[in-house]
């Protein structure tokens, strides 16, 4: 049987569909070799990498609750974001403690982008937390950068949606890229400041990510059927688990003829 890999995507709220994925990816007995991720991705990845398995995963993300991540900065211009990341990390360090990159069970690597170099950097050593998780789901002007070095780093979506390419590195012998963001939906008319900012980045990311999977050729991509689940509104988590597992249900003939 070949060694798989997955390319788990950025997608904020979105990216709890990747758990949904995992589970029926288990109830079938398969198990990826190695796994890459951005954003969100990198969470939900890094936490199944260490051994956290679905359901557990499952149970933590239906009883959080918005307040728990949520820390107004007090100087936001200063901090080059509107919110500290002190709780997000609190709460995420229930989760990982103080796990490096070497304790997971399942190979793991995180992208995340150097503002400095506009470049993405692939994050595979170090603190799992605090330089891998956190780097890659830093969203710019949401959460405060990661300074590692000379690197100035914020969420890897940035640069790179799909870690098709990281995957295949990491020693991936097939490549399944799942990406609950999809293809760029028809919006709402009505647009305000705010929605026509994150609109154009939607549009951007979406044309980016759409030549890069050209380019690699993942061998498989999925596409949980989300509808028009915002990214950036943090509920409907049950709505999103069970997208994830139809996709992994729907999709488990091919991937299992991929890896034989």
């Amino acid at each position: 049987m070949k060694k798989f890999g997955l390319a788990l995507g950025s997608s904020g709220a979105r990216g709890t569909s990747y758990i949904g994925f995992l589970k029926a990816l288990e109830e079938e007995g398969l198990k990826p070799s190695y796994i890459a991720g951005s954003s969100m991705g990198s969470v939900v990845g890094a936490c199944y990498s260490l051994g956290m398995s679905p359901s557990q995963m499952m149970d933590e993300v239906c009883k959080l609750k918005f307040s728990q991540l949520i820390d107004v900065s007090l100087s936001p211009v200063k901090n080059a974001a509107f919110l500290r990341s002190n709780k997000l990390i609190k709460k995420l360090e229930e989760y990982f403690g103080e796990k490096t990159f070497a304790d997971t069970l399942i190979p793991f690597s995180a992208v995340a982008t150097d503002l400095i170099t506009g470049k993405t950097v692939v994050l595979k050593d170090g603190d799992l937390l605090k330089v891998g998780v956190a780097a890659s789901s830093a969203m710019p002007t949401i959460f405060k950068p990661i300074d590692l070095g000379d690197k100035c780093l914020v969420d890897g979506g940035i640069s790179c949606r799909l870690p098709i390419k990281e995957a295949r590195d990491l020693g991936a012998e097939i490549v399944i890229a799942v990406d609950a963001m999809g293809s760029t939906r028809v919006a709402d008319k009505k647009f305000n400041i705010a929605s026509v900012l994150l609109r154009t980045i939607d549009i951007m990311d979406g044309e980016i990510n759409r030549y890069r999977v050209k380019k690699l050729k993942p061998d498989l991509v999925i596409e949980p059927n989300l509808g028009d689940m915002s990214q950036y509104k943090f509920k409907n988590f049950d709505f999103a688990l069970q997208a994830g597992y139809e996709a992994g249900k729907n999709n488990i003939d091919k991937i299992k003829a991929l890896i034989k």
